[in-house]
């Protein structure tokens, strides 16, 4: 199921401006090679274990080049794959098929890496109570699919934009001249506008933790690259009383004593920043 920010508008979108990008006046080398007329039929090949995601995108992007192409899908997305697997199957015209290859391999292949990269993280730090999160640290135009990816390995989306929370970070804080100032002028903000946001702030130490707590504005306090040490005493003095996050420094080596500390949400900018796409390719079945 495709989230709410993967609308249709966006998808047509996103794939006129990448068959633009990538067909421009045509696909000459099958032009050339191709007879209009031949019908044919291609196999997404597993060349590395791990989390599929993108299919539900692969089945638009080939309806949206060809209607006629076939689409049989043998996995779904969010199900382990393995090294030697077929993911799908796509029957039609032939220059249509090499005409969608690049672009549902790039975005499979991306969306996959993420989602494989963010389940295992997930699965690190099962037994917890925490939740990871992604950021937005995602390449720009591909927010949306990114984030999907992120959901079908099991992760949660943060904030997906500017607009849809407030987020007041360090240079928020230092530019309006300090935490108790940023959290009223948000707060006022939020009363003159009508406007429901949930305002979250970046804390750096245990006193601006506690000035977060005596200013009473704040929904979500972020602990900011905390040992553990530190953010099981942040945590403790919060008492339950806002919902914090972890962020800054998060590693595999420590997001499983972050994850002990009891914070509610670890946000990873490399979930979507840092990842590598997942190996797979589409190969032509030839009868012989």
């Amino acid at each position: 199921m495709k989230p709410e920010y993967v609308s249709k508008s966006y998808l047509d979108s996103f794939i006129n401006q990448a068959i633009t990008e990538d067909i421009g006046e045509g696909d000459h080398s099958s032009l050339s090679t191709i007879p209009e007329r031949l019908i044919g039929n291609a196999k997404l090949k597993i060349k590395q274990d791990g989390i599929i995601a993108g299919l539900d995108l692969a089945r638009e992007i080939f309806a949206h080049i060809d209607s006629r192409l076939k689409l049989n899908l043998f996995a779904s997305d969010g199900q382990l794959v393995r090294t030697g697997d077929i993911a799908f199957e796509v029957i039609g015209p032939v220059r249509s098929i090499l005409a969608a290859e690049r672009l549902v391999l790039n975005c499979m292949q991306r969306m996959s890496g993420i989602a494989t990269y963010t389940n295992h993280l997930c699965k690190l730090i099962e037994g917890t109570s925490a939740k990871i999160l992604d950021t937005r640290k995602t390449t720009p135009n591909l927010r949306p699919l990114e984030k999907w990816a992120v959901t079908i390995g099991g992760g949660n989306n943060h904030r997906f934009a500017l607009y849809d929370m407030i987020m007041l970070k360090d240079n928020h804080i230092d530019y309006s001249g300090g935490i108790t100032r940023a959290l009223n002028s948000a707060s006022n903000y939020l009363k003159t506008t009508g406007k429901k946001l949930k305002i979250e702030v970046e804390t750096r130490s245990l006193i601006e933790v506690q000035e977060v707590l005596d200013c009473g504005k704040a929904d979500i306090i972020m602990l900011d690259n905390m040992d553990s040490e530190t953010m099981k005493k942040a945590i403790k003095m919060i008492g339950g009383k806002i919902k914090t996050e972890a962020s800054g420094g998060i590693t595999e080596d420590n997001i499983i004593e972050m994850a002990m500390t009891g914070v509610d949400f670890i946000s990873i900018g490399a979930l979507t920043h840092s990842v590598k796409s997942l190996d797979m390719s589409l190969k032509a079945e030839i009868d012989k």
